[in-house]
Parts: structure tokens; sequence; C-alpha cells
């Protein structure tokens, strides 16, 4: 940025008026000429593409055109191996602080995360690492210590290079209907069948079939699975236009999953439960000696993409509420729930719900009055523990502005659809038993017999958690799994407006180029 590159030159001009000594200063020139470790620095600014970063944002070309000049041209004077060494210090600075923190403040994009301040690497310590050859190491470190962090790079490597493939020439035929099925005849066939082999869905070699069937109908329903849709193998619009994105998408939100990692608070405790809203899944996970152990794995619901989305944050569990009451936010009484009292009173014992007053006393029966209280904001309704209650019979709280958190549901026939997005915000888990085993697991009292128990009891009861467990909504669209990479649809737009603060953080950088300092 400005001031980065401007800290540089103020630096050199510093040190030229002989508040040091050039060779004290020099990090990356002898004798008026650039070391070599000019040039390894120099290189990872030019392959900052492969960490999904932009080599223009830290002049590496212009850097590049100066240290050659450098390199060919006479011996550099004092004052000008000054002023290229702080450019390039102060390149390399940012392309650490980058690579570390991410390039945007993650409230940009709505994500409340409790993300830890990364200091700048200093000349100091970068003079330390330089005398122990360590630069390659340091980059290595200032990367995320995630294990999918490494997939993506390869997968960011794979998608570059699948952008000069033949079977993206080109877009898929359209269908002779409005869905192709198994056993149908297709024009695109050939095509589809080139490109899934491409996508490494479909074995190398693999002969086109007439008609959509055999290893071809296989493929695709992985290309499905990969691809957040239903693997049912039928060829409709969705998955068309799935087969039709082009690899340089992909790379971009390659791009964007690795600049999340950069901010995204993982693995900084021991234990953790991770919701990925995208993917609608739940992990619980363990560290042991740096390397990460999934102990759980289950479907969620989140929030509606239209209007209640669950929001981006981390915060600790303290409790978990058995046979829960429902206080049903008042958002959702003005809009939904008074409304549809007015219109059918059987609702309300139906489903077991009461006014609770501001004093605290409970109301059991339902009139015009006590619904005009609850919009007047002096009542609010509740729903009583049992089979109808919209939480389920367990809660689990993290608590939170957003009043959002982990519940059991009484209709999981939801979890059997592919994209689950259907809740008021908070997020409906498909296995709560064994997530409570989880969050208890340091509680031997709690036996699953025991949270069974109180699940079924039918009486709200509330147990402080002796250790509060981190909880991260976190928000990835590219999962890499095995080597397979899982590429899943924007459902809240979040790619969208990370990639247009990234292109205005790139826009908002210096355009001042490495200064001309070998010219004579």
């Amino acid at each position: 940025m400005r001031s980065k590159f401007a800290y540089g030159l103020l630096l050199a001009l510093t040190l030229i008026l002989g508040r040091a000594s050039a060779a004290d200063a020099l990090l990356w020139f002898d004798a008026g000429r650039p070391k070599s470790d000019a040039s390894q620095a120099l290189g990872l600014l030019l392959s900052a593409a492969n960490e999904g970063l932009d080599p223009h944002d830290y002049n590496a070309a212009a850097l590049q055109q100066r240290l050659t000049q450098a390199l060919q041209g006479p011996a550099l004077p004092d004052a000008v191996q000054l002023l290229l060494d702080a450019a390039l210090t102060a390149a390399l600075q940012h392309y650490l602080s980058d690579l570390q923190a991410g390039r945007v403040d993650p409230r940009q994009i709505h994500a409340n995360f409790s993300v830890p301040r990364h200091e700048r690497v200093d000349v100091a310590y970068l003079r330390q690492e330089l005398a122990l050859h360590h630069l390659p190491e340091l980059v290595r470190q200032s990367a995320p210590p995630l294990p999918m962090y490494l997939g993506l790079q390869r997968a960011l490597a794979r998608y570059r290079e699948l952008a000069k493939h033949p079977a993206w020439q080109g877009a898929l035929s359209p269908l002779p209907g409005r869905k192709l099925i198994a056993g149908q005849a297709y024009a695109g066939l050939p095509l589809l069948a080139q490109r899934l082999e491409a996508l490494g869905d479909l074995p190398v070699g693999t002969a086109v079939p007439a008609v959509l069937e055999g290893p071809v109908l296989i493929a695709l329903q992985a290309f499905q699975e990969r691809h957040g849709l239903t693997p049912d193998g039928v060829l409709g619009q969705d998955t068309l236009q799935q087969l039709n994105v082009t690899p340089a998408a992909r790379v971009r939100q390659i791009e964007l999953t690795m600049e999340r990692l950069r901010w995204t608070p993982f693995l900084q405790v021991p234990r953790m439960i991770v919701v990925n809203v995208p993917e609608f899944v739940l992990r619980a996970y363990e560290v042991h000696d740096g390397q990460v152990d999934v102990k759980l794995t289950m479907k969620v619901i989140v929030g509606r993409a239209l209007n209640t989305r669950t929001p981006l944050m981390d915060e600790d569990m303290r409790f978990i509420e058995f046979s829960p009451y429902w206080n049903v936010p008042p958002s959702i009484a003005r809009k939904e729930l008074v409304p549809h009292l007015r219109r059918d009173a059987s609702y309300f014992e139906h489903e077991g719900f009461e006014f609770v007053t501001g004093s605290g006393q409970v109301v059991g029966t339902l009139a015009p009055e006590h619904l005009d209280a609850v919009l007047h904001g002096g009542w609010r309704i509740r729903q009583r523990p049992g089979p109808k209650n919209a939480l389920g019979d367990i809660k689990f709280v993290f608590p939170n502005n957003d009043n959002i958190y982990l519940h059991h549901t009484p209709a999981p026939k939801l979890f059997e659809r592919t994209r689950r997005d259907f809740s008021h915000g908070c997020i409906r888990v498909e296995e709560p038993v064994a997530l409570a085993q989880f969050v208890l697991k340091d509680e031997p009292t709690w036996t699953e017999e025991r949270i069974r128990q109180a699940m079924e009891k039918g009486e709200s009861n509330t147990l402080r958690l002796a250790q509060p467990l981190p909880v991260l909504i976190a928000y990835t669209t590219v999962i890499v799994k095995k080597d397979r990479v899982f590429f899943y649809p924007d459902l809240y737009g979040h790619d969208k407006l990370l990639d247009q603060a990234l292109r205005q953080h790139s826009a908002g950088l210096s355009s001042v180029q490495a200064p001309n300092v070998v010219a004579r």
C-alpha cells in the first residue's frame, strides 16, 4: 500500500542521511549488486499467485525489471541500493502480511470473527531469517497452518491447467428436453464425457456411450456430489449450469476460499465445533500435535438465503438446555405467529404455546388482548417442551448478539434435502445426542443414557458446561476431501462480496511502481 511503500522510501532516506551505515542497512545488496536472497525474495513475489494472491499487489514485475537491470548494469551507488533495497523489503513485508492475515477485514463481508492481530514481520527479524537462509520457511510459516490449505494450493494449480483444456472451448449442447435421464440420447454426450474425464470424475479413456448410462452416468453422479447437487444422475438445468462453469471461475472460487482461511479462526483451540454454512455440515474436531481429528460430522439446516441468513461468528458454547422452552423471537411472533393465531385459534393449544407477561407470569389462554400485548412488546410467547417444540428436545447455547444457537428439530425429514436453508437463522442439527456426547466428553456422569433421559423428560433443565467449547460458524464454498475438490453454491453471496472487496483492495494499492533507481 502507499503507506508501506512510503515507509520504505522514508527508511532509505533516513539511512542515506547518515543515521545508519549503508552496509548495515542493506538486506538484499552487496557491493552494488543484488544478492541471491534478493532473487529468492523476488521469486516468491512473482509466484504469489500460487498462494491465491496477486503479484501485482507487490509491484513484482517492476521490481523484477529493476533487479535485472541492477544485475546486468554497473554496480549501484549506495543511495540507489538503499532505495531499491527498501522497496523490496516493503514488498516482501506486505506479501508476508497478506499471506498470514489476509487482505481484507472479515467484517467487510459479514464475518464477525475474533481474528487475532498479526504484526508485520519487522526488518530485524527478516534480517535474522535471511542470515539463517530461512526465507522459504518463513513463507511456509506465514501461510495458514491447515491441511486443507495445501489441498487448495494443489487444486488451484490443477484448475489453472484445466483452463487450457479443450473440453472448455465451448458450452455443452442444450438439453433435448427439460432434463436428461438415464437411457436417453444426447448430442452433448461426447463433450460431457470429455469434461467429466478432465475433472477426474470419469476414468481416462472411457468409451462414450450412445445414451446416458454406465460409467458416464456414474461420473455425472460423482460430479453432482462434488458440486452441492442431488446425485441422482439426472442432467437438469442446475447440473448443466455447474458443468458450464469455467475453470477460470473455479480458480477464483478457490482463491477466495484461500483468502477466507487466512482469517477464519480454525485450529486455535484443541476442541471446536465448526458449521460450514454453504456445505450444510457440522464437524466436531480435536487437535493433537497439530493433527486434526474429526470426531463427528453431521448434516445441518441453516437460515434461509432469502431473508433469515445465519450470521458468521465464533463464540463459546456455555450451556445445554434439555427439553427446552422455545421463546419465540419478537420478529417471528409479529410477522408469523400472531397472524397465524388470529386465523386459527386452535393452533395455540395444539402446538403447546403460552404467554409470559412482563412480570414473568405464565398465561395459558388465548385472547385477542393477549396477542395485542405481544405486538406491543409487553408480553412474549413461548412453546412448552414436548414433541411439538420447534427446538426439538435439546438446545446448545453459545451466547451471542444475534440469539443464534444449535438445536434439534421435530421435522428431521428436511435433513434428506440436498439444499438445507430452511430456518430463521438458528442451526438445526441432525444428530443431537452424538453432539451432546462430544460436548460433554469430559463429564463422565453424562452418559448417552442420561442425555437421552434428560431430552425425553419434558421438563426444561439447563446444564452449565464446566469448560466452554468454541463454536465457529464459517463460510467456505470449496472443500478438499481426500484430494477430491468439492464446490458449493455461494448461498448468501458472501463470495461475491469478498471478490468485490479484494478487487477494491487491489485498486486502492499504490499505483506508484518501484522507482527507476538504476536509471542514470
